[in-house]
């Protein structure tokens, strides 16, 4: 819920969008003190707004969990209900969908790929295949469930401009012979289903976003709940990069913290919600370990903590490779792969620049 809808003045509705707290959420991990001085509002007047936004998030929660905010500004949580057990979390795992990689290798490091109900970030130096993977999983989530996939469509932020539509047909035209190939083999097994699929299907099932700055990127992400709502067969949102234009004039960091954590909470409420992955690629920044400057993914180590899964690519001598650099379900392993005028395969090449087109 958007903190434009709250019953309160339109200058302090002005006030809190500019200051980053564009969402109910984004209000319930702030003191009243701390809110009062980003808003230049008085200690009262900022009690005053806490209050609203909590009677209005207890009057809009269903499943009977509610928050109340007392004189001091803190909050008290009565949750009655919602509860799950572990051991229905279990079983909820195991029926969950994952995305191909389209090379196996890859796959079995990522414990079958990616997962869904998940946010998962890739993120390597330029070149190294972030753009590919990402169009590759945007074609890859609409294999039919009949050939193992998840038979879903795909949303593509793109605020850098580097996706490329004639790639995205390459990969899908890739794909298709694949899942041709494998039609092949159901049939020798008597167990074929029909396959009425063109390469330009895959086109018309990835909704493409193009965003050109940090305002629309935020407006977009926001967008998502109601898109998706009238959209429930999107199963992956990818977003090429996060990082791109929060790189950018941005003198006040913890603006631009508040603003990526109030994203990131968004993005992963659209995973539990519509059972769906989420894919943020990013960048990579030097930072200084001990006694000498080294590679990092981008956005300083409070937004690693933001993402299910991290993934880094990184090249060794001429291989590309994928480090899984944090994950709740699978342990730390490298895997080797390729990106090939196919798409992302298993290395099967020395090169180490591979023409795509």
């Amino acid at each position: 819920m958007e903190v434009s809808s709250l019953p309160i003045s339109a200058s302090q509705r002005a006030k809190l969008i500019s200051a980053g707290y564009s969402s109910l959420s984004s209000l319930f991990s702030v003191s009243y003190s701390d809110l009062a001085r980003d808003l230049n509002i008085s200690e009262n007047e900022a009690i005053g707004i806490l209050r609203v936004a909590s009677q209005r998030r207890g009057s809009e929660r269903s499943n009977g969990t509610s928050s109340i905010v007392n004189e001091e500004g803190s909050y008290s949580w009565n949750f009655s209900l919602g509860a799950q057990t572990a051991w229905d979390m279990l079983n909820e795992e195991k029926s969950l969908g994952r995305i191909t990689t389209s090379c196996s290798e890859l796959d079995d490091v990522l414990g079958g790929g990616i997962s869904c109900k998940e946010v998962t970030e890739i993120g390597g130096v330029p070149g190294i295949g972030k753009t590919q993977l990402g169009i590759q999983l945007a074609v890859n989530v609409q294999i039919p469930m009949d050939y193992g996939g998840l038979q879903g469509k795909a949303i593509y932020i793109d605020t850098e401009g580097s996706f490329m539509v004639e790639r995205a047909l390459q990969i899908a035209e890739a794909c298709l012979e694949d899942m041709q190939e494998y039609h092949g083999f159901l049939k020798k097994d008597l167990q074929a289903c029909q396959l009425n699929m063109k390469p330009t299907d895959f086109l018309e099932n990835i909704f493409y976003f193009r965003v050109c700055s940090y305002t629309e990127q935020i407006a977009v992400v926001n967008y998502l709940d109601k898109f998706i709502s009238e959209h429930k067969d999107v199963k992956v949102v990818i977003i090429d990069s996060i990082t791109f234009h929060f790189r950018q004039d941005f003198d006040d960091m913890a603006l631009r913290t508040r603003l990526l954590g109030g994203m990131a909470l968004k993005l992963m409420k659209l995973t539990k919600k519509f059972t769906l992955a989420v894919v943020l690629l990013n960048q990579v920044t030097t930072k200084y370990i001990e006694g000498s400057y080294q590679l990092t993914l981008a956005l300083g180590d409070s937004w690693s903590h933001a993402c299910t899964n991290r993934v880094i690519l990184y090249w060794n001598g001429n291989e590309r490779y994928a480090y899984i650099d944090k994950s709740p379900s699978v342990r730390s392993a490298s895997a080797q792969y390729s990106v090939t005028g196919r798409g992302i395969r298993s290395s099967v090449s020395n090169c180490k620049r591979v023409k795509m087109m």
